[in-house]
């Protein structure tokens, strides 16, 4: 008898098995091919622990697709920092890679797709009003790519059951620092967004945070966090009425907008990278509609936008496959609301 399936972090496979079992399925054809798509939300990295997943992988896996993706953002990753040097700078090292990444993509000879169009760094804003020195130091090493910085605040007392995978550890209470809503401010003043990962029970952190400082326009990153894996297994429906009511609560700060995706991630708890062969985009569809929908219903299309979360997401489904479920998601839209969640608030936001 086999042991119990028990989530351990955000990796269920490695690249090599992960490709042999989405090779289990064929792609599927894609829905509303001419629908133009930016995807405000990826990541690039090569290291021992989470493998090779450059330019030309992230290509592969757009190409066999079919569906119509004209531009990318970054999301840091903690990729390719420097190695030496002062501490708060090395995260400068990832925005340097990254607008080479942006570079070979822009040459035209990997196809249309503009690739890293506009990138969000890391910095540590707990520096506070110090933190404009780093800033000024990726704003220039981005060359007019640097959209904004990334703060992983996700944190949860039961870190051991849930997985310590976040990059840049933070401590409980991070968004409530004075320090860091100091660096919040300084951000907004360079014309930055305010990124943020965490999770639903931490929603609440980011509500003071958008009325500490309004003029900071914040992006919530893969729905607002609703993880459902360690202690929180089991409780869906009870937990999905609390990350609701954060929500809704959060969409009454004009200053916040909302990624949509990411439930392909593990903690989630749908369990598709427990399937013998990967989910077709019905059920993805069915499993994340509850939270795309609500989330869509709260902020509205003008502050929402759809994203990949590739590689991470690959975990759970093929990039065409995650793009069919959230156009299925998004099936009873009209013309223009699917025009702002699939481009439209991305471009604005990131000033494509």
């Amino acid at each position: 008898m086999s042991e119990p399936y028990v989530y351990r972090g955000a990796t269920y496979r490695d690249p090599a098995a992960l490709a042999e079992w989405l090779a289990g399925t064929p792609p599927e054809e894609a829905l509303e091919p001419q629908l133009a798509i930016v995807d405000p939300h990826h990541h690039i990295w090569e290291n021992s622990k989470r493998g090779r997943y450059l330019l030309h992988e992230f290509l592969a896996d757009v190409n066999e697709s079919g569906h119509d993706v004209r531009r990318t953002v970054f999301a840091e990753c903690e990729a390719m920092y420097r190695a030496d040097g002062p501490e708060p700078f090395r995260p400068v090292g990832e925005v340097e890679f990254v607008r080479g990444v942006a570079a070979m993509s822009a040459s035209g000879q990997y196809g249309p797709l503009r690739v890293a169009h506009r990138m969000i760094g890391h910095a540590d804003l707990t520096l506070g009003g110090a933190v404009r020195e780093v800033l000024e130091a990726e704003i220039d090493a981005g060359g007019g790519r640097l959209s904004g910085i990334r703060v992983c605040a996700a944190w949860d007392g039961h870190h051991e059951e849930i997985g310590r995978y976040v990059a840049h550890q933070v401590p409980p209470g991070h968004l409530l620092n004075p320090a860091l809503h100091e660096g919040a401010a300084v951000l907004a003043e360079l014309g930055l967004n305010f990124e943020t990962w965490v999770f639903f029970h931490q929603l609440p952190d980011v509500i003071a945070l958008a009325r500490a400082v309004p003029q900071a326009t914040i992006i919530v990153d893969h729905v607002g966090g609703p993880i459902c894996v360690g202690p929180y297994a089991g409780r869906r429906q009870e937990l999905f009425e609390v990350w609701r009511g954060h929500m809704r609560e959060l969409a009454t700060c004009s200053n916040v907008h909302v990624k949509l995706g990411g439930l392909g991630m593990l903690h989630f708890g749908f369990d598709f990278q427990l399937r013998d062969v990967p989910p077709p985009s019905t059920e993805l569809a069915a499993a994340w509609r509850p939270y795309m929908e609500t989330a869509i219903e709260a902020f509205g299309v003008e502050r929402a936008m759809f994203e990949s979360n590739f590689p991470v997401d690959k975990q759970s489904c093929r990039y065409g496959t995650l793009w069919n479920a959230l156009k299925r998601i998004a099936g009873n839209a009209s013309a223009k609301e699917k025009e702002a969640l699939f481009a439209g608030t991305a471009s604005r936001v990131y000033r494509l």
